[in-house]
């Protein structure tokens, strides 16, 4: 492996967006709206005082149970374990604030120069390494190269852990911005430590792209105990609600039995009724799960998420005209949500009614209008135009569909078949005409259907920040450890 790639197989985790999330990466992501909200929630504050406009930097939950962050480009990635394994949302808040110190110091852009620097003494000591096994010295020459490549790799760990030294620092500049305590960087630090020695490492520091927990722990415990807002407290609201998306998280993503056996029916707290309520609908038994969630519901009756989840269970289970009175009550107690409104799309196109039909394309629309990349809303909206045998809008909306999948020549494809159908110059037409410049190759492809050759010619295809579509970010700073 040449030492670029060794360089970036350490700094990069690269995520390769679009339809098929992080793919590239192998990262399993999912996409869950009472998570995203509650994330939301946290780093949309910290990304104002770190500078970062707030709509600027995509949020990406991570299916991995390792206690884990990442950040680089415009994204920010947040494994389901750090949600798990935490003990209080002030630690999540501080891994967040971390990753925020990284975007706003722009280190994942500057890893490249990094890389390039570190990369000088590898090219020098190939040139004398060269020199010398043609001098007739050839294990001084594997020397001289060996060398080489160990002061470049050595260079470079020491400016990706002076990073995370610096992102450390930011953060708590960022939580003494909010008033908020940075308390819980120093629990996570603890956390970890302790987990180095509970078992047993015995790690070379100058190898690491990050600090030892020990190291961070001391460089940040003098300045997290001085700020004013040490002893700050998550109220007990924040903490319950952390306890839901757990048992939520635990339920869905541990085998069902587990979770039964980690929330038992004596637990009869609101997290556990939530969990339970999962496993068992992930189990086949509906009836005991629709039991635990209504208790829920009729504690909470404003908790949307709560009504979301018995849409959910009824809709997979073939009961779609009972799921869309949940699913309708979610979306009133949360109206501007595109996951929420799509869930309430698709249970209305399940009814088989034509006049649901109709409601489900509207509420689609609006999904889409909430959230314009959302490929599966696109598909279902492609489903329920072809329901209601418009041909040509269902072609247009699976080009949609497909092009926010990465999947550019089936989009293509699907756009031209409907461009020739639509009337030129309508909003439809140039839809289907963006999509087709948008995914032509860029040695120009081949032309435009002759619908489509007008005089008004199609917007040309977007460039920079007006890009359309999904962008691949620059490569993250974190490697495998993240944070």
């Amino acid at each position: 492996m040449s030492l670029r790639n060794a360089f970036l197989s350490l700094a990069a985790a690269a995520v390769a967006l679009g339809g098929s999330l992080a793919q590239a990466q192998g990262l399993r992501t999912l996409r869950d709206a009472e998570i995203e909200i509650f994330i939301d929630d946290y780093a949309r504050p910290i990304f104002r005082v770190a500078g970062l406009p707030e709509d600027s930097v995509q949020i990406i939950i991570v299916n991995d149970g390792s206690f884990n962050a990442f950040a680089g480009g415009r994204y920010m990635g947040v494994n389901t374990g750090l949600l798990t394994i935490a003990d209080t949302p002030n630690q999540i808040e501080s891994v967040i604030a971390h990753e925020a110190g990284h975007l706003a110091g722009g280190h994942s852009a500057r890893t490249g120069d990094a890389i390039a620097a570190a990369s000088r003494p590898m090219l020098l000591s190939l040139v004398l390494a060269g020199a010398a096994i043609a001098a007739g010295a050839p294990e001084a020459g594997m020397g001289i190269l060996g060398l080489g490549q160990t002061i470049g790799r050595a260079n470079f760990l020491s400016y990706s852990r002076g990073q995370e030294s610096t992102a450390d620092q930011a953060s708590i500049t960022y939580l003494d911005k909010l008033g908020h305590s940075s308390k819980g960087a120093v629990e996570i630090w603890r956390k970890m430590r302790n987990t180095q020695i509970i078992r047993g490492y015995r790690i070379n520091p100058y190898s690491q792209t990050h600090p030892m927990a020990n190291v961070r722990l001391s460089a940040l415990q003098r300045r997290v105990v001085g700020s004013p807002f040490y002893d700050r407290k998550d109220s007990p609201e924040e903490i319950e609600r952390l306890h839901y998306i757990q048992a939520k998280i635990y339920g869905f993503l541990h085998d069902p039995e587990v979770a039964l056996r980690t929330y038992p029916l004596t637990d009869q707290s609101g997290p556990a009724q939530y969990a339970r309520a999962v496993a068992f609908y992930r189990t086949g038994l509906i009836d005991k799960g629709l039991s635990e969630i209504r208790k829920l519901t009729a504690a909470q009756p404003d908790n949307p998420f709560f009504h979301e989840l018995e849409g959910q269970m009824l809709f997979e289970f073939g009961r779609a005209r009972e799921a869309v009175g949940p699913h309708r009550r979610s979306t009133e107690l949360l109206t501007d949500n595109a996951l929420l409104r799509i869930n309430l799309g698709r249970a209305l196109l399940a009814t088989g009614e034509y006049a649901d039909r109709e409601e489900a394309v509207k509420e689609l629309k609006r999904a889409l209008l909430l959230e314009s990349d959302n490929s599966f809303g696109w598909f279902e909206l492609a489903r329920a135009y072809g329901a209601m045998d418009n041909e040509t809008l269902a072609m247009l909306a699976t080009a949609e569909s497909r092009y926010y999948a990465g999947a550019q020549h089936d989009a293509n494809q699907f756009a031209r078949r409907a461009i020739n159908r639509l009337q030129r110059g309508t909003p439809e037409w140039r839809q289907a005409a963006d999509i087709i410049l948008a995914t032509q190759p860029e040695s120009g492809g081949l032309p435009l259907p002759s619908g489509a050759d007008d005089d008004e010619a199609p917007a040309p295809k977007p460039t920079g920040g007006e890009k359309r579509g999904p962008d691949v970010p620059d490569p993250a700073f974190a490697g495998p450890e993240g944070l």
